[in-house]
């Protein structure tokens, strides 16, 4: 007899693990020791499915880098008795921690499937049972005894996403995420429709846990009217050893000798300075503007279609692991995680 697939759910904290105290009507947290008097469909699943929940539970709004190191350690711990996972996150800065988990999970070859809701598990409507379940099944499902989808992603309303591809892009609709860049690795109808040959596969090396995060990390958002002090004062930032460029389209950004100059100076004291579009989709392409052509001259790096939360978490890393500037330069003109798509 085949052993039973397992499947181990952590829960973070977030909307999803919220139901109503039946004499208060407060929202609390859902006490997932009795989640099969809850929804006894679980059982129809001919799984093993185990729970593990944060102490204390956080809100997402309060994450931080030290929490996904605890997560990664969390997964690292059990890696080797479960067939796949499913993370209860915060919607609100799921994207960034989905992000972080991809690259500190080395040598992933299973499913850590990240979800939520935007509505209470305990409320009528709620879009965080059908999350839950779906999350469940695509964790569990296999190819040939290989995991489907190996590799960090997020679940939400009926579309699986690569997990350093995602944004949050709606505060009130179910379908709260975007991949702007790539496409959806499955989708969730009547069937499970698994998008295969755009799914990270297997390499069956043995997992590499990085947890040495390195925070000294800004992002800089332009806008028209952006003043010499605002810049400088970020620039200036004690300890701050790279920092994220939002430029406007395809990686566009003032003209402004002052800004040039101040930019300049920075990159040549040292600071890793990376352009992300703000767009939702697109690319940065350097020089394809004349309003960008200045800033590939002083070394600012270009950072494709890659997000801002996949940027700052692959900065995070890459400078934690003590790489060299240079090499920091190359890797992240690279994808390592499928966390951008580099253009020749």
């Amino acid at each position: 007899m085949e052993d039973k697939t397992a499947i181990l759910v952590i829960y973070t904290g977030g909307t999803i693990g919220m139901i109503k105290d039946a004499t208060t009507g407060a929202l609390k947290p859902f006490n997932f020791d009795h989640i099969y008097d809850q929804m006894p469909i679980l059982k129809s699943f001919q799984y093993q499915i185990d729970f593990a929940s944060f102490e204390p539970l956080i809100d997402s709004s309060n994450m931080k880098p030290s929490f996904w190191v605890k997560l990664a350690m969390l997964i690292e711990q059990h890696y080797e008795q479960y067939d796949g996972f499913v993370v209860l996150h915060g919607s609100d800065t799921m994207a960034y921690t989905a992000s972080a988990i991809s690259f500190m999970l080395e040598n992933l070859n299973k499913p850590v499937v990240f979800t939520g809701s935007q509505l209470p598990m305990g409320v009528i409507r709620t879009d965080g049972r059908e999350n839950f379940l779906a999350a469940i099944e695509i964790a569990a499902a296999k190819d040939d005894n290989v995991a489907m989808v190996p590799e960090v992603s997020i679940f939400f309303e009926n579309q699986l996403m690569r997990g350093n591809r995602t944004t949050k892009f709606n505060a009130e609709r179910f379908n709260a995420f975007v991949s702007g860049n790539y496409p959806p690795l499955a989708e969730v109808g009547v069937h499970i429709r698994y998008h295969k040959q755009i799914i990270l596969r297997p390499n069956f090396k043995k997992l590499k846990v990085h947890t040495q995060l390195d925070f000294n990390v800004s992002i800089l958002k332009l806008f028209p009217g952006i003043s010499e002090n605002v810049v400088c004062s970020t620039l200036n930032i004690p300890g701050l050893k790279a920092l994220i460029l939002e430029t406007f389209g395809s990686g566009n950004a003032p003209t402004d000798a002052w800004f040039i100059n101040n930019l300049e100076s920075a990159i040549k004291k040292g600071l890793i300075v990376y352009n992300v579009t703000q767009c939702k989709s697109g690319s940065v392409e350097i020089g394809k503007y004349e309003t960008s052509i200045d800033l590939g001259r002083i070394g600012v790096i270009g950072g494709f279609d890659i997000t801002t939360e996949s940027a700052l978490a692959k900065l995070m890393y890459l400078i934690g692991e003590g790489y060299p500037k240079e090499r920091i330069a190359e890797l992240l003109h690279t994808s390592i995680r499928g966390e951008m798509t580099v253009q020749a």
